[in-house]
């Protein structure tokens, strides 16, 4: 259930080991496109779809799950404007899987949520069937851990954190996820594996807004960040490398660490660590438009009516998933300052809420007053763009190497 970034790559991995797949999602568009053949995510090429299609039968209807062995939900877990969870799309989904749940059936969450989500929240509607979880039917929590883009982790070579309600759902989960994944991680409790996939998430999110704030403080201090994360990084032991950016996006680092801040009040505790540590990465966007604002101030240029070229919008190299994207906010606050924005990014053709569509590269460095390289995707020569502009500001480091001061570093 949900065919995106992280069903497709499920339903095209189980199909290749001679399982029948009922890929559902409420996305007509989506179910057109698979039947088709068509892939509408980097990860999955559309030939691979098509050496499979037989085996993958796409629909927008949850009756065809009742054929089902596993039910596997995958389905987006966002945040409310108000930063707090939103699980309509996870209890939806829920729902309708309940009014044709079948004895035997195991039913997997992928969907990243806060610890307790499987318990209290999943088992009393899939109960509405008239099924008792843990003894009619199975039911565990997997943590989703795709990372887009990557071709070196996939979904046989990354270990599957598994965590059943009980100990035979546990032993269910494993047996199924043992057809495409090398590794299970079996964990005792659906909690335990919920709790996982956010500190993974929240680890990393902590460790970045340690550098993003360090990349402010030291931008003040005139110290080259990118010079002190190369030296720190040579530290055989005790370091790890996180490298300071324009601020987080994607479907995990923005949102996770909030389901925990948001579980955790419930328990009469504030995780003011965490919280910080989004409220740091969430500031990055102002701090990056403000250097921008710096460089073209010293040359005497004004923000309103200046061109400025925006390599990548998307919220990582090499996918087109916009979601959360650092790019749209400073895209936000430059359109607010009167620029004139264009930008470049071969996986993202538009961006309807802003009234842009993606231009040739040669058109959109033309006459430009700034460039900023927001996502630096692979196949861009970045380096030779910066010398096509009279002032860039690179702020993922692509080319502090090879023109080393010709650009502006974050």
């Amino acid at each position: 259930m949900g065919m995106g970034y992280v069903g497709l790559p499920l339903a095209v991995g189980f199909a290749e080991q001679g399982n029948d797949v009922v890929a559902m999602d409420i996305d007509a568009r989506k179910i057109d496109a698979l039947k088709r053949g068509e892939s509408y995510i980097e990860d999955i090429e559309s030939a691979r779809l098509q050496a499979i299609g037989e085996r993958i039968e796409a629909t927008t209807r949850p009756n065809a799950l009742a054929r089902c062995e596993a039910v596997l939900i995958c389905v987006p877990t966002p945040l409310t404007p108000n930063r707090e969870p939103d699980l309509e799309p996870l209890l939806s989904s829920a729902r309708s899987l309940a009014t044709v749940l079948t004895r035997g059936q195991l039913v997997v969450l992928e969907s990243t949520t806060y610890p307790g989500t499987t318990r209290e929240r999943l088992v009393p509607l899939l109960e509405e069937s008239g099924l008792t979880a843990g003894v009619d039917f199975h039911l565990a929590f997997s943590p989703e851990r795709v990372d887009p883009g990557r071709t070196d982790y996939t979904l046989r070579t990354t270990a599957k954190v598994v965590g059943g309600l009980t100990e035979a759902c546990g032993d269910a989960a494993v047996e199924l996820y043992g057809r495409v994944c090398d590794t299970i991680v079996r964990v005792s409790t659906p909690e335990a594996a919920e709790l996982t996939k956010l500190l993974e998430n929240i680890f990393r999110s902590v460790n970045i807004a340690l550098v993003n704030e360090l990349a402010m403080l030291t931008d003040r201090m005139g110290i080259d960040i990118w010079e002190v994360v190369d030296a720190a990084a040579t530290k055989p032991y005790g370091f790890m490398r996180f490298e300071p950016g324009p601020g987080m996006g994607g479907h995990c680092l923005p949102v996770d660490p909030f389901y925990l801040s948001w579980r955790a009040r419930e328990f009469d505790m504030s995780t003011e660590f965490i919280e910080l540590a989004g409220k740091v990465n969430q500031q990055m966007p102002y701090h990056c438009v403000e250097k921008a604002e710096r460089l073209l101030n010293d040359a005497s240029k004004p923000v309103r009516g200046s061109k400025i070229a925006v390599l990548g919008v998307s919220y990582k190299p090499g996918v087109g998933d916009i979601r959360e994207s650092p790019a749209l906010k400073i895209l936000a606050l430059l359109g607010g300052l009167g620029a004139e924005l264009h930008y470049h990014d071969p996986h993202v053709p538009a961006l309807k809420g802003f009234d842009l569509a993606s231009e040739p590269l040669d058109d959109v460095l033309e006459d430009a007053d700034l460039l900023l390289i927001v996502t630096a995707h692979p196949g861009i020569d970045h380096a030779d763009a910066v010398q096509r502009v009279p002032i860039a500001l690179d702020l993922r480091g692509v080319t502090r190497n090879a023109l080393a001061g010709r650009a502006t570093l974050l």
